[in-house]
């Protein structure tokens, strides 16, 4: 273990004053005083009392402030995913958070109920799947620049020298980095990580995928949309595709979605698609300005771009698009090529086939940029310099089926580079990593979608086989009813639960105001009208005038109700309540 790597395993002492966290493989010893909260690393020379209880660990998350007072975040249980050049990967699989404070009875009842609530929140978030860390390798850098760094770079701790967009425990971390702690503090990576041992023509090798999901304007699909002042971009993910030949040499491709780059929103009010609006409170120039901000901070990562924009060119998306393009073409960035193809017009009818016009139209793009390599004897051979920035609506559905065939061929690269391919094979030849392929990539796509929109993504039938099935079209439709239902209904908690984790909520009690009037009156008037409207239909023996009049009044309610409630539609959504929206 190097002086930079994290402690794996741990034991954690609880007395009724003090934390006491020794690893099982140092003699350093981290204390935390559970009144003052002070944080001391000292050597341990066997100072731990006798402790009221204490318990296996693997791995330090951090600490946060509720209306109770401080509890400290700890990992429990992992499971191992694989290896990247020969680091061992690891999954979240459980968690617990433990209180500073011994008792809970300088709470209200009130107070106590929301700080539960808090708990259930921060709980709700590391339940989300998935989080991902490892103790020795930095996996919220891609393998280029991590060789592209300065010796001091490795001196830092596994979390002074994480690229910030990616640890989504950097906020419940805070109380640690002033202290000597550094190898304690376990950072964590969400979104996806795939590792798979391979085999193409008697050849071994490793091919992963790893997903990064950016802690800045994180969020929920509705609640999240577009860009902020500082120029970042709802969902933004970086995804690396990694290749690791046997004897060593070692290929990355580098992919990044997010967002359209304009201030825009679609507030959630019941009905099934709510309006795409550009902000009219923002002017020109601001929106201009915020953009180039985004521009010139993803090309000064990544290099020159081409912006792959997959949303229709009619309609609400059409207008937002034509505001994307005319932006992108007055700022004439000189590394940004703009490039737009009508995803559901292009492929209307199920003709999946019309993707390659996109991919063939992007393959010298893709050529020029090229992808890193690094040889096993440590020398260069080749650097990614530019990168596919790719966008629909959500960035997640459309946008996992382009990236993951753009993925596909810079692997068939990468593999005739490795003379694991010959120049006159194809991946599809090869059935069975075909199929892996298609499957890790489909799995990829439920994963951010589940992040994101809170179920999985659609079109992986066409991801998983290469066509579009009406197995996938129906499994589509109930994915997209439980989306409406949780974007409206359950997205706001989980707004509030991501920016209390990522440290954007202030924790307050009481947590929501009661609700108006007609959020208790209208759905309560239309549970009587339709339980009087199915009485009257089901109990008379025979209908008469009057029981068609009962008919007809109840069923006006009922559809009068229904009117009501979707006019007055935001009342009714889930809303978050620790930010603005």
């Amino acid at each position: 273990m190097s002086n930079s790597d994290v402690y794996n395993d741990l034991t954690l002492y609880i007395t009724p004053e003090k934390f006491y966290i020794e690893p099982k493989t140092s003699d350093e010893l981290l204390v935390i005083d559970r009144g003052s909260e002070a944080v001391t690393v000292h050597r341990n020379t066997g100072q731990i009392p006798a402790a009221n209880s204490n318990k296996d660990f693997c791995g330090l998350l951090g600490s946060i402030n509720l209306l109770a007072g401080r509890y400290l975040i700890i990992a429990t249980q992992r499971d191992l995913i694989g290896y990247i050049g020969g680091h061992p990967i690891w999954k979240l699989v459980k968690t617990e958070l433990i209180p500073y404070c011994r008792s809970m009875l300088h709470l209200t009842n009130e107070k106590l109920a929301d700080n539960n609530t808090y708990v259930n929140m921060v709980e709700n978030v590391l339940a989300t799947p998935s989080f991902y860390f490892s103790y020795s390798y930095d996996i919220t850098h891609s393998i280029q620049r991590l060789h592209d760094l300065t010796p001091d770079f490795w001196q830092q701790s596994m979390l002074q020298r994480a690229d910030n967009r990616f640890v989504w425990n950097r906020y419940l971390l805070e109380q640690f980095k002033e202290t000597n702690a550094k190898r304690f503090s376990l950072p964590l990576l969400h979104g996806f990580v795939s590792i798979n041992q391979c085999v193409i023509n008697g050849r071994n090798f490793t091919w992963a995928i790893i997903s990064r999901r950016s802690i800045y304007r994180a969020g929920t699909r509705w609640f999240r949309r577009g860009i902020d002042k500082d120029g970042n971009v709802a969902n933004f993910v970086e995804t690396e595709q990694i290749v690791e030949s046997s004897e060593g040499d070692r290929a990355s491709f580098v992919q990044i979605r997010g967002s359209i780059p304009l201030f825009w929103y679609q507030k959630p009010d019941l009905r099934y698609k709510p309006s795409i609006t550009l902000d009219l409170g923002v002017d020109v120039q601001d929106q201009q300005a915020a953009c180039l901000r985004h521009l010139e901070t993803t090309a000064g990562i990544y290099g020159r771009q081409v912006m792959i924009d997959l949303v229709d060119q009619v309609g609400s998306e059409g207008r937002l698009e034509k505001a994307f393009k005319d932006t992108i073409s007055y700022l004439s960035h000189p590394s940004v090529r703009y490039e737009p193809f009508d995803f559901h017009a292009e492929c209307r009818k199920m003709k999946w086939h019309r993707l390659s016009i996109l991919t063939d139209r992007v393959a010298l793009d893709q050529d020029d940029m090229s992808y890193f390599l690094i040889l096993s004897d440590g020398t260069f051979s080749s650097l990614q310099e530019g990168v596919f920035r790719t966008n629909c609506i959500d960035c997640l559905d459309r946008t996992n089926v382009v990236q993951s065939m753009l993925a596909h061929r810079n692997l068939e690269i990468v593999l005739r580079k490795f003379t694991i391919l010959s120049y006159d094979q194809k991946l599809e030849d090869h059935r069975t990593f075909e199929s892996l392929f298609k499957n890790v990539w489909a799995d990829h796509a439920d994963l951010i979608s589940i992040q994101y929109s809170g179920t999985g993504a659609l079109k992986t039938d066409f991801t998983r086989t290469g066509k579009r099935t009406k197995s996938g079209m129906i499994q589509d439709g109930i994915n997209s009813l439980i989306r409406y239902y949780k974007n409206n209904f359950n997205d706001g908690s989980r707004q509030d639960s991501i920016d209390l984790f990522l440290g954007n909520g202030k924790v307050v009690s009481p947590l929501a105001p009661p609700p108006g009037w007609r959020y208790i009156t209208f759905p309560s008037v239309l549970l009587v009208a339709t339980a009087m409207f199915v009485a009257s239909v089901i109990f008379p023996a025979e209908y008469s005038s009057e029981c068609l009049l009962y008919l007809m009044f109840w069923g006006g309610m009922m559809a009068s109700t229904t009117y009501y409630i979707f006019q007055y539609g935001v009342e009714f959504v889930d809303r978050p309540k620790l930010t603005p929206t």
